[in-house]
């Protein structure tokens, strides 16, 4: 027997099969990073971790907090708010197939994975989000007391000697942001599962000037994500992608208000002023306010915006003229459409909600 245990003991552990996501028609499967293997453990840990305060340094304040699922993973407001009060300076963006991205974030092209993405909020010191920063001990410590976190812990990293690490819970997080699939949505059941009647004549009217050359939103707006760069398990590279829509331009030479300048930050090219992530179209009606600032609080506001060819500031801090910005985009250009017209690209945008997502109990809060 003993020898029996020993053998067991020093048996290299199983290759994972592969996670048998739910997905919808069309869709491929997302990629994964090798190092963090999903599993049903893993999931659950994350979804309990992303909903629960006490993750916060001050024990008030969640994932879910800014990420809620009836708003797409967003929080309806213009500016999100941390644990301890502060700005946070960029608009939430949504989570809808948060697994197919290849960047995240609003301008920083260097976070590529969900669990590097995890750790901004959660160590962030200016401004600061969760605030986890110096308060793990105590974390831990409210997590431990809780009689169900030690056996999520354990049954999620069962191989890890002291599964109570920060980079166990980055991973726990980002596998449950990896279930958050969208595509049921009525455009889906028409265009992906062959259902004719999912969208009416006005909704198809407005799909047909989505991909017009008229309004030509699909340009920035491609593809299964309605976002020109996502990756899958069998594409795992993309190249990233930034667009600048004529938001501002303070000074006639493509500036944008800090801190939110863009895409320069990080590569310190003034092309790259004002240039922010293309993100994804779907669940869009739900998710206003709108933009990488929250500025624009309608989705007439944006088809406003786009329509205009930017937006003209007349006064005050941000005042300049966004149509004319040097870095602006080409398909951000001036275009006319009849109010029949401007009704049914609404009608459309609005069809690319998934009611299923926004209400699937396993995305919702444990608690």
């Amino acid at each position: 027997m003993l020898l029996a245990v020993a053998l067991l003991a020093c048996q290299p552990e199983p290759t994972p099969s592969p996670w048998p996501y739910p997905l919808p028609a069309g869709f491929p499967e997302p990629p994964g990073p090798a190092d963090n293997p999903m599993s049903d453990a893993k999931v659950e840990l994350g979804r309990r971790l992303f909903y629960d305060r006490r993750l916060a340094g001050n024990g008030t304040y969640s994932c879910g907090d800014c990420h809620q699922q009836p708003l797409a993973f967003t929080d309806a407001r213009a500016l999100p708010l941390g644990a301890t009060g502060d700005t946070i300076p960029r608009n939430s963006m949504t989570l809808t197939n948060a697994a197919y991205w290849s960047t995240y974030t609003w301008m920083n092209p260097t976070v590529t994975t969900l669990e590097e993405q995890a750790l901004v909020p959660m160590f962030a010191e200016h401004p600061i989000e969760l605030g986890m920063t110096g308060a793990l001990p105590a974390i831990f410590q409210r997590l431990q007391a809780d009689a169900t976190y030690p056996l999520l812990f354990r049954a999620a990293f069962p191989l890890d000697a002291d599964p109570w690490t920060p980079s166990h819970v980055t991973a726990a997080i980002s596998a449950f942001e990896r279930t958050l699939i969208s595509g049921n949505s009525p455009y889906d059941r028409y265009w992906y599962q062959g259902e004719t009647s999912a969208l009416t004549d006005q909704e198809i009217e407005g799909m047909n000037l989505f991909f017009s050359e008229t309004a030509e939103c699909y340009h920035c707006h491609a593809g299964l994500m309605f976002s020109t760069a996502f990756v899958t398990a069998e594409q795992p590279q993309a190249e990233p992608s930034y667009n600048n829509n004529g938001l501002y331009n303070l000074d006639g030479q493509g500036s944008y208000p800090a801190p939110n300048v863009g895409l320069v930050e990080f590569t310190g090219r003034d092309a790259d002023r004002g240039r922010f992530r293309v993100p994804t179209l779907r669940n869009i009606a739900v998710t206003a306010p709108y933009f990488h600032d929250g500025s624009a609080e309608t989705l007439e506001d944006v088809l406003a915006h786009y329509m205009a060819g930017g937006r003209l500031t007349e006064e005050g801090p941000a005042a300049g003229d966004g149509r004319l910005n040097p870095n602006k985009s080409p398909f951000v250009r001036p275009f006319e459409l009849t109010l029949d017209e401007q009704q049914a690209l609404l009608a459309f945008l609005r069809a690319l909600t998934d009611d299923d997502f926004l209400t699937n109990p396993a995305f919702a809060s444990p608690f």
